[in-house]
């Protein structure tokens, strides 16, 4: 029989499935070595307002968040953002054009999880230099005149890139979670909640509700320590209708009654609706049909004078339409290696037909 004092320091009880710990900079330096500039800040600030005031109804304008499913190439997502920013300016009237710059993606299962984790989409996981490169890119998207929107997965990153973030979201598979509504509680900026994978719209309207409360949990300070963590709670959050496994919930009856439910909550009866996922069947060609037919709703209820409820719009878009593997030998540039994505010119069109609407 084995006892305590036959153990070896090898064969401790503690991180028996650790393969290695590798140290990372600490947030304060990765924000040091690329800082959020004050006119920088002055910006991102002035797009939460903005876009706070969308989501409460104080600002009639629509909020639109567009962009690649997921960024794995820095000069291909930059290159969208220049095309992106004068349809920004040119809508600016009627919209609110947040690019959707996602660095982590949750998996079902395995592949691979975003720029900030495999940077090289090699299996190599330098998470540094995708800490630095997302930090680059979202700076100069802001440069731009472009607003930034991210979904926040792992629980520590926001500190090295939220306050260049103008929206948030938690994803699907997350939206249940208390870590993600602890996180969400202490964010600066509106939050976005997606209703289960399985249509459950209550469960994101929990999350909106947790959100907003005060919250103390595990954590990490600006310098990469171990911290107990106190929020505020963030009353700027709201629910997103991604459709769920028994199909879409963007149209009308599905809107009126998760428009009931936070009503019921005691919650600004707005929500924002993903154009793509189980709305389109992840369909990029369905996709834009969606966005017309929530045009198409928006301009009957405005036309009508009754409330509008719909405050948002999400969309995935990329430079050329579909998606490619991400183990391909040759990536197309500009090609999604995740979710199918609208090409630009069907973007582009779908950007002036909500704001037609």
């Amino acid at each position: 029989m084995t006892t305590i004092s036959d153990l070896t320091a090898a064969e401790s009880t503690s991180d028996r499935r650790i393969k290695s710990f590798r140290s990372i900079p600490s947030p304060d330096t990765i924000r040091t070595e690329l800082p959020l500039t004050s006119r920088r800040a002055l910006t991102v600030q002035r797009d939460r307002e903005e876009i706070a005031d969308i989501l409460a109804g104080r600002d009639d304008r629509l909020l639109v968040v567009v962009g690649p499913c997921s960024v794995h190439d820095p000069i291909a997502a930059i290159d969208y953002a220049r095309r992106l920013a004068p349809l920004a300016a040119d809508h600016a009237d009627r919209l609110k054009i947040v690019m959707r710059v996602y660095f982590e993606k949750p998996r079902t299962t395995v592949g691979w999880k975003g720029l900030i984790n495999d940077p090289g989409m090699d299996g190599s996981f330098d998470v540094e230099r995708g800490l630095r490169t997302a930090r680059s890119l979202l700076l100069d998207i802001i440069d731009l005149g472009l607003p930034v929107g991210c979904e926040f997965l792992e629980p520590t990153s926001p500190q090295y890139i939220a306050d260049a973030v103008a929206w948030g979201a938690i994803g699907a598979r997350t939206t249940e979670s208390q870590v993600h509504r602890q996180l969400a509680s202490g964010l600066s900026m509106p939050i976005g909640f997606k209703n289960g994978t399985d249509g459950n719209v209550q469960v994101a309207i929990d999350g909106v509700k947790a959100a907003a409360a005060q919250h103390v949990f595990f954590g990490v300070d600006d310098f990469g320590h171990g911290a107990v963590v106190e929020t505020a709670g963030n009353d700027e959050c709201h629910v997103i209708l991604r459709g769920g496994t028994a199909g879409p919930n963007h149209d009308a009856d599905s809107v009126a009654s998760a428009v009931a439910a936070l009503a019921k909550a005691g919650l600004p009866e707005r929500i924002m609706i993903d154009c793509s996922h189980a709305n389109s069947g992840k369909d990029h060609i369905r996709q834009a049909e969606v966005a017309e037919e929530i045009a198409t709703a928006i301009r009957a209820t405005r036309a009508s004078g009754t409330p509008v409820t719909i405050s948002g719009v999400m969309l995935e878009s990329f430079l050329e339409p579909g998606a490619q593997s991400p183990d391909a030998e040759s990536l197309t540039y500009g090609q999604s290696v995740t979710d199918k994505c609208m090409g630009w010119e069907a973007s582009a069109a779908v950007l002036a037909t909500l704001a037609r609407a």
